[in-house]
């Protein structure tokens, strides 16, 4: 009788242990309470994949700069105090896709045995959508991406997604609405990249024009992002007389030749551009922008390279965090540095938010941010990041180029 019991006793024990052990182990698998993959008491790790190489290398490599330029300035300065009240250094790994989706998904599951916590401003809408599924599927938020695709912003479709730039269709209407309330009469030549990029700021572009009678689209061609040249398009559109050349195009080579075969060509409409290949230095000079009426874009961000900001508070600070931390020398060519440095700001909006080390918390933290106007943001323009549909910027401002930089416009011309 008392050997029965003991084995009872002896059983009832080992049923214990088992099920402490289970519960142990279900909690080092990421269950309730425990801290998510690539978050520490002291340290979170955040990766960045985008292009390092390749045709698109110079704003990639600026996604890169930007984040690693804040967090190093508040290394520096002792870390993030999070919202579980645990202080914390941010580290960066970042990882080259030269614009290639089939990297960018390697780069995605290697982060995973780097023990990445979460992914975030990489360029390119291909090579986020890469891996878009997976990072749903295994719930790492991929966030604050440098893509104006809408599908990163709709929480339903992509939970653990949240696009930083504003959407393509955003841009193209900020332009179409310009255009459309100028009065006077315009006949529209449209080049666009063939597939979602060029698409959106095409579907914005016609919807804010739609019902505008001075307004007519002539011709409509598209190109592919693998093509090396589309001088045979430029010739086509060229013969309609277009006075305004709409040009959805992400391609800095290609965007640079295309400004110049125009000209050969005798073809000197006023422009527009996207935001990521609008680069006065990088694109508009090379292409001697200036020979056209105008060269329009649209800017959420503050440029160094503009005399009315040389002065400015952010952007001094910015421009010497890029040095010190980013080794980055020289004033930026491309807008990409400026965004990621915002991207930093609003992560650590987010990171002070947070009150649980989990990615579950980070995503309810990220998605309560309204209002905020991060570092180097123009005017009219601010992070909001509660609009289901929308990215953490959708607004923007229309420019026009005068030679060095750009000023805001109001009217078309």
């Amino acid at each position: 009788m008392n050997i029965r019991r003991r084995a009872r006793g002896s059983a009832a024990v080992v049923a214990m242990l088992s099920i402490v052990a289970l519960a142990a182990s279900g909690c080092a698998r990421g269950g309730a309470g425990a801290a998510s993959p690539g978050i520490t008491d002291t340290a979170i790790t955040l990766g960045i994949t985008t292009p390092l190489s390749g045709p698109t290398a110079g704003p990639g490599t600026c996604t890169v700069a930007g984040v690693t330029a804040y967090f190093g300035a508040v290394n520096a300065a002792g870390g993030v105090k999070f919202g579980d009240g645990k202080t914390r250094t941010v580290q960066i790994k970042s990882y080259d896709d030269a614009y290639d989706p089939q990297k960018s998904l390697a780069n995605f599951q290697q982060m995973g045995s780097d023990g990445v916590f979460a992914v975030t401003a990489g360029l390119g809408t291909p090579t986020n959508r890469a891996f878009r599924d997976a990072a749903v599927d295994e719930k790492v938020p991929q966030v604050l991406v440098m893509t104006g695709d809408p599908l990163f912003s709709k929480r339903q479709d992509s939970p653990w997604q949240l696009g930083f730039v504003p959407i393509y269709q955003n841009e193209g209407a900020a332009f179409g609405k310009l255009l459309a309330s100028s009065g006077g009469q315009h006949k529209v030549a449209i080049l666009a990249q063939n597939d979602d990029y060029g698409k959106g700021y095409v579907e914005g572009f016609k919807q804010a024009i739609a019902g505008a009678a001075n307004i007519t689209v002539v011709r409509e061609l598209s190109y592919e992002a693998t093509d090396t040249s589309v001088d045979a398009q430029l010739t086509e559109l060229s013969a309609t007389g277009a006075d305004v050349f709409f040009n959805a195009m992400s391609i800095t080579p290609l965007a640079i030749s295309a400004l110049q075969k125009t000209q050969q060509v005798g073809w000197r409409p006023s422009w527009f551009l996207p935001s990521n290949t609008s680069s006065p230095s990088a694109i508009l000079e090379p292409g001697r922008a200036a020979a056209f009426p105008g060269i329009y874009s649209v800017a959420f961000a503050k440029a160094p390279q503009s005399p009315v900001f040389a002065k400015d508070a952010d952007v001094v600070k910015f421009l010497s965090d890029l040095k010190q931390y980013a080794n980055y020398q020289d004033v930026p060519a491309f807008p990409h540095c400026m965004w990621s440095y915002m991207v930093g700001a609003t992560l650590q909006q987010a990171f002070e938010k947070m009150t649980a080390p989990t990615r579950d918390a980070f995503m309810t933290a990220l998605r309560g941010i309204s209002n905020f106007h991060a570092p180097l943001m123009l005017e009219g323009t601010a992070v909001d990041t509660t609009k289901d549909g929308q990215p953490a910027v959708s607004s923007v401002v229309v420019q026009k180029y005068n030679g060095k930089g750009y000023a805001t416009v109001q009217n078309f011309g």
